[in-house]
């Protein structure tokens, strides 16, 4: 299967906490003109929801593709 993880940036606050409990470290937080956690390697996405189960601000979103 694939998933494909989206990340509301009006909702992320880049606290980081989605990046240390993904297994697979398919997000990062990145500082450009902003802090934002991003997606770096969507193809390693498991789908196991653990981002968007300790995301505090609704912010990420996964679904199959």
């Amino acid at each position: 299967m694939v998933w494909v993880v989206t990340i509301d940036e009006t909702k992320c606050t880049a606290d980081g906490l989605c990046v240390e409990i993904c297994p697979v470290k398919a997000l990062e937080v990145q500082e450009n003109s902003k802090k934002m956690t991003k997606v770096v390697s969507p193809d390693d996405c498991l789908g196991c929801m653990a981002c968007v189960n300790t995301c505090e601000h609704q912010a990420i979103t996964v679904t199959e593709y």
